[in-house]
């Protein structure tokens, strides 16, 4: 059987003009794991259009199965290539997250569709297919990695992307946040599970190199699994980059354990400097947290910080975009991502906020966090949009990034900091070029000796009774 997976990129990621280098740090995972189950003998081929041109009419021979992942801002894209491919008699297999948020939408357009995970369905869908007999709707039940066959990443064209060596151990977020498009999908099911931990670090061990990027949504979100994980690659020589939560980063000894693995940079969802914001998004987990704390910890631990913030909650004013970024510059972060907050179908915003007549419209290729899709309460839509911008434009001035630096106490941490910081977005045309001339990859060194150079001191603080008196702190980095 000839089987065709496609990643259908967004219309920025294909702009003849630009690129920007997010979309080419990451091979599509989700793919390559669902290809493990195929047999050896079927002819399996990989399209990611963010980092290829892809036409379907140029091949000389049509697929016999045809697998989309569909984004909701790649929809449309998804959408106009299964039609293609479904008038020519091919099979369309559609799933992802938009697929689980609006199955009878995607429905139109697939023979077949996924909703949820695909481990548990996938290989029953191909039991089916090879006997005639697919049904048009399958439904993630049982959650499990046990047995999951090795991820084809002989699929993969690691020369196209800075970050070759990402990973998924686990799947989903024990935290239930309203926001949140992966808790829709993971709906109707277990919402958090891990690979075994000798099985994930045997996928870590088939990968070549230094550096790994952990994409799980919360790395540390199951404590015992976090710390057998770090304890077998201590000794490894690995550096690493993943995602927590606070509370996970203020808990005793968890920071310390990933540190002494070789975590470098974290990821970590702050999201409002506005405290009422986090229980109307039942954010939890941020409630009553020291966020200077948190900062303080990683830094302490040796790690970098990449902090994520969501502009346009309810409780936001005009004020809130100089706010965020004065706070983030003061506490050293490295590097930052904002976000306009966006209704994604499917989650509990989108249901509080469309039963309020506030979403604007249903152009799923604007619901990208850039463009403001629903009415907001505390500003204007072009006071939002405008202080959104201006966000990532003030943070990244090289005054802001000076600033920033100048917080760390160490030479060596400040002269990291402006150079990670300012070659992630200072240096755009450059990354820009590296990708066009598929060059990408020779950056990796690089990003390597940038995260290796943390992490070569012991934490001078976070230790007994510090840890539980900054995990103990009221919540004064927020207000």
């Amino acid at each position: 059987m000839r089987v065709l997976m496609i990643l259908p990129a967004l219309t920025e990621a294909t702009s003849p003009l630009f690129r920007p280098i997010k979309y080419s740090l990451f091979p599509p995972l989700g793919l390559a794991t669902l290809a493990a189950y195929l047999p050896d003998d079927d002819e399996v081929r990989i399209v990611d259009e963010h980092v290829e041109r892809f036409d379907p009419a140029g091949g000389d021979r049509l697929p016999d199965l045809v697998v989309i992942q569909v984004y909701i801002t790649s929809a449309r894209r998804s959408y106009e290539l299964a039609d293609w491919y479904r008038a020519r008699g091919v099979f369309v297999a559609l799933g992802g997250l938009h697929v689980t948020s609006l199955p009878d939408e995607a429905a139109a357009h697939a023979d077949a569709v996924f909703l949820g995970p695909g481990e548990d369905t996938w290989p029953v869908f191909l039991a089916d297919l090879r006997r005639r007999a697919p049904l048009p709707r399958y439904t993630s039940k049982q959650r499990t990695l046990e047995r999951l066959p090795p991820i084809r990443r002989d699929l993969i064209q690691r020369h196209r992307y800075l970050v070759p060596n990402s990973i998924v151990v686990s799947r989903g977020c024990p935290h239930h946040c309203d926001f949140c498009y992966k808790d829709a999908f993971f709906g109707g099911g277990k919402s958090f599970y891990t690979q075994a931990v000798d099985a994930a670090l045997a996928e870590i061990d088939r990968l070549p190199g230094r550096h790994l990027y952990f994409l799980d949504d919360h790395l540390f979100g199951n404590r015992r699994f976090a710390l057998a994980l770090f304890e077998g690659m201590r000794g490894m020589g690995r550096v690493f980059q993943a995602a927590s939560t606070v509370d996970a980063v203020l808990a005793p000894d968890l920071l310390e354990a990933a540190a002494g693995a070789g975590l470098r940079s974290l990821f970590v969802g702050f999201e409002s400097v506005n405290a009422a914001n986090l229980a109307a998004q039942r954010k939890r987990q941020n409630i009553g947290r020291d966020y200077a704390a948190v900062a303080r910890r990683i830094h302490d631990a040796g790690a970098m910080v990449n902090a994520s913030f969501v502009f346009g909650m309810d409780e936001d004013g005009p004020d809130v975009f100089d706010r965020t970024v004065e706070w983030a510059v003061a506490q050293g972060i490295e590097t930052a991502t904002f976000h306009i907050m966006t209704p994604y179908p499917g989650t509990g915003l989108f249901r509080r906020i469309e039963a309020e007549g506030r979403i604007a419209h249903r152009d799923w290729e604007l619901y990208d966090t850039r463009h403001v899709v629903y009415e907001p309460r505390g500003m204007t839509a072009r006071q939002l949009e405008d202080g959104y911008w201006r966000a990532y434009k003030d943070f990244y001035r090289w005054g802001a990034l000076w600033r920033g630096a100048a917080s760390h106490g160490r030479a060596g941490d400040r002269l990291r900091h402006l150079a990670y910081a300012g070659a992630w977005k200072k240096f755009e045309r450059v990354w820009d070029a590296l990708i066009r001339t598929r060059q990408v990859l020779h950056a990796l060194p690089l990003l390597e000796a940038a995260l290796a150079s943390f992490g070569g001191r012991r934490p001078e603080r976070g230790s007994g009774a510090q840890q539980r008196q900054d995990g103990e702190h009221a919540a004064v980095g927020v207000r």
